[in-house]
């Protein structure tokens, strides 16, 4: 079974982007040993014109502090494009600069690496980078496959129990709605969550340590085999209004503190996850909003694309 780290059958694209010749260095021999294709770029202005010419990249592993452009330039330049909007920067910053990632979180790094770095956390944020890039890839290639006849769906409820369950729920669903790529990002994240966190009783810090172990998959697997999780599902209803279309996302777990995970969090920006429910509702839905303890959350998107 391939676990998390492990890169996809096609090897993972990582542009470096560092004016440090020691950095670079350090930083491609451990991505080469781990299996990624590595780019390298001595300052921004040399990793715009490489990435002008070659867009097959799964990350940019970014410097801020750099001569020429610097990461915060480069970072603006490619949220510009629409085919960069969605490409993971992540960014290397100084421990405690808080107020930095602030700034490189509004601007849209959602992953961040603290200087000096460890292996395992480097290895760990560019996997969960790539991740996130391939399984948006893959779901946008597989929403434009589709046909549009599920925009006539008016209401439904569906059960599910797996992370594969959650990913075709997630193609059916996405595809009622005017803007599916954009739903897609958010739906499945509010989904996954319900499982592991809720149904499953993965806690934040036991997915930290997955993660960084490479074997977060083969821990879900295990926990639904289990008797004390093993007939949990998921429940989601779908209902279509005249100006919106309401998701609720109901899971039998005790719930959690969500308050802190609505808005993008400085804390919370050097660990390999922990981004889904923000991003969810700064770039997919209207709101998000979670009931009582947290197993259910109520999602609402536009029912007619905005103009």
């Amino acid at each position: 079974m391939r676990k998390e780290g492990d890169i996809m059958q096609e090897r993972a694209r990582v542009l470096i982007v560092d004016d440090e010749p020691f950095n670079l260095e350090i930083l491609s021999e451990h991505l080469g040993d781990a299996g990624y294709e590595v780019v390298v770029a001595e300052d921004g202005e040399v990793a715009w014109d490489i990435l002008s010419q070659d867009r097959a990249f799964d990350t940019v592993l970014l410097d801020r502090m750099m001569p020429r452009m610097d990461g915060m330039a480069l970072l603006a330049r490619l949220r510009q494009q629409p085919e960069f909007e969605h490409l993971p920067v992540i960014m290397q910053t100084a421990v405690g600069a808080a107020e930095n990632v602030r700034e490189g979180l509004a601007a849209g790094a959602y992953y961040y690496l603290i200087k000096p770095f460890q292996r395992d956390m480097l290895l760990a944020i560019v996997a969960a980078a790539v991740n996130f890039h391939r399984e948006k890839s893959q779901l946008d290639a597989q929403l434009a496959a589709q046909a549009s006849s599920y925009q006539l769906l008016m209401k439904g409820e569906f059960h599910f129990q797996t992370l594969e369950e959650a990913r075709h729920l997630t193609l059916l669903l996405s595809n009622a709605c005017p803007e599916p790529q954009r739903v897609a990002l958010g739906l499945s994240e509010l989904l996954v969550n319900a499982v592991e966190h809720g149904n499953l009783a993965i806690s934040y810090a036991e997915k930290t340590r997955l993660l960084q172990h490479g074997c977060w998959q083969d821990e879900v697997e295990a926990r639904l085999t289990l008797p004390e999780y093993q007939k949990r599902k998921v429940k989601v209803a779908f209902y279509r209004e005249d100006k919106d279309i309401i998701f609720t996302i109901t899971d039998e777990g005790n719930g959690f503190e969500w308050q802190p995970f609505l808005e993008m969090s400085p804390e919370r920006a050097f660990d390999p996850h922990g981004r889904g429910i923000s991003m969810a509702r700064m770039l997919s839905f209207q709101s998000v909003e979670y009931k009582g303890s947290g197993n259910q959350v109520i999602a609402r998107v536009h029912s007619l694309a905005v103009e």
